[in-house]
């Protein structure tokens, strides 16, 4: 099974710009309406213009525009050095929630939060 992971962004360049910078790696799949990040060999994260998503799906759909800023989800990625991926976030635009710290479930990870209020944490067994 390969899993694509979207989340709905008020715009689609800033958007790819901050996780290009971020993840440290160029889109595998950049055109109007969809950016694709490859995460490993199973798993892509898409960022997708909220407004597309609402054309695609119409009026049953709530707006996701009505909800831009505030955390609706959030990207978990286990990584060798999550305090560099972290202040790449960081100075890609991300605001810093928790820095990297051991948590009590084994991993040591720091926390951000993208432009679109998405949380981002980097973590990795501690």
């Amino acid at each position: 099974m390969k899993a694509h992971f979207i989340l709905y962004v008020s715009d689609q360049r800033r958007s790819a710009a901050f996780f290009a910078k971020t993840l440290g790696c160029k889109p595998r799949l950049d055109v109007p309406g969809m950016t694709e990040f490859e995460l490993n060999d199973g798993a892509v994260l898409g960022l997708m213009p909220a407004a597309g998503i609402k054309r695609l799906l119409g009026e049953k759909l709530p707006d996701p525009e009505g909800a831009t800023g505030i955390p609706r989800s959030e990207v978990y990625l286990l990584v060798d050095d999550p305090k560099s991926f972290h202040q790449r976030a960081l100075d890609a635009g991300a605001r810093e929630l928790s820095p990297l710290a051991i948590r009590d479930w084994g991993h040591e990870a720091a926390y951000s939060l993208d432009p679109d209020g998405h949380v981002v944490a980097f973590a990795r067994p501690a």
